[in-house]
């Protein structure tokens, strides 16, 4: 029997524990992506917590573009030794941290947004923030892959313990999947392989410069969830996931939902245990098809539950975010009593607030 408090390696990375704490846009960061006493502090908290991988971010990685306030960033080198404190932090409390990593696109919330270079695909207005971008020229392209490049080797020489690419919720490499937003017709647009053509090009790089055996994770949608032929699809996503299982990504962790769609909102009425680890069908069915390591995303609140996944599906991990903003113990608390019931009730405070905040944690 597997258990959910066990060691398991990711590559050449141990990990006490199969939880995962999902990257979350945290709003305490400086304006320049600096690093400060408030996100040392969040991030104490968090290792202390118990969980085995932190997932930090995410992080944007050009100066020219950054798709919310007070968001970490890894744009330059300046940051690097701040970092290295966070790390070092984190490592205190036997807890791995990985550094999440994102180009924004046309899915931006930034006050300065007007100022900013705005890529996308191609010129389509997004729906939600009503931005058009600029359609990115092939050089773009390039360069965007090697901002994902430089931003890996920087989280690597800060001693993060893997790096993830973000690459689902509708932020840049999200949208060349998406068919309403990419309507390209050159090696970028069209068939699926085509429109996740610098998903493979970033995973590519990234490997090459930082070599094999640094661990690289990437959080993908299963299902855009948009309505018919505009959304990426289930079968389309599949294919590719197991490309990039091929291309040797160590973890993989299983999301959905792109704005507007039915589960952006990331789920409610959790507190019913039929509504929970919602992606569970989805992730079952992937990481049945693909070698890499599953984590799975969404709605994960019930200790049994997740035990069940685990030892019947080949799911190795499970994601949490907005249950340890509530909870940065959760994980000790779990371990202590594993029917101890999350306080989180979903009801999605969190994310309306800046920084994130925990409506049961308010004083």
């Amino acid at each position: 029997m597997k258990l959910l408090f066990e060691k398991t390696n990711l590559k050449n990375l141990e990990l006490k524990n199969r939880f995962i704490r999902s990257a979350t846009w945290e709003g305490l960061a400086e304006e320049n992506g600096h690093l400060n006493e408030n996100i040392y502090e969040f991030y104490k908290k968090l290792a202390q917590g118990g969980v085995g991988l932190i997932v930090a971010g995410y992080a944007y990685i050009s100066k020219d573009e950054q798709p919310n306030i007070k968001m970490l960033g890894i744009q330059d080198d300046s940051l690097i030794d701040e970092y290295k404190k966070l790390v070092n932090i984190v490592h205190e409390y036997d807890a791995k941290i990985a550094l999440q990593i994102v180009y924004g696109g046309s899915q931006n919330h930034h006050p300065e947004k007007d100022n900013m270079e705005i890529l996308g695909p191609s010129a389509v207005e997004n729906i939600v923030s009503g931005i058009t971008p600029k359609e990115a020229t092939k050089e773009e392209i390039k360069k965007i892959v090697k901002l994902f490049g430089d931003a890996a080797v920087r989280a690597k020489k800060a001693g993060f313990d893997a790096v993830e690419i973000h690459a689902a919720h509708g932020h840049l490499l999200s949208h060349f999947l998406t068919p309403y937003y990419n309507r390209r017709q050159d090696e970028y647009g069209g068939e699926i392989h085509n429109r996740a053509r610098i998903i493979y090009e970033v995973i590519e790089e990234i490997k090459e410069r930082v070599g094999e055996d640094y661990p690289i994770m990437i959080k993908l949608n299963h299902n855009d969830f948009m309505e018919k032929n505009m959304g990426l699809t289930e079968i389309e996503a599949l294919e590719v996931l197991k490309r990039v299982d091929e291309l040797g990504v160590d973890l993989i962790e299983v999301s959905g939902g792109s704005a507007p769609s039915a589960t952006f909102n990331m789920g409610k009425n959790l507190n019913l245990l039929e509504n929970q680890s919602y992606f569970k069908e989805a992730g079952e069915k992937i990481a049945k098809t693909i070698k890499a390591k599953i984590s799975l995303a969404g709605g994960n609140k019930n200790f049994s539950l997740m035990e069940e996944i685990l030892n019947t599906t080949n799911i190795e991990y499970f994601s949490l975010s907005r249950a340890l903003i509530s909870e940065p113990d959760l994980i000790n608390k779990w371990k202590n009593e594993n029917k101890y019931k999350p306080r989180c009730v979903s009801c999605n405070y969190c994310l309306q607030t800046m920084p994130v905040t925990c409506i049961l944690n308010k004083k």
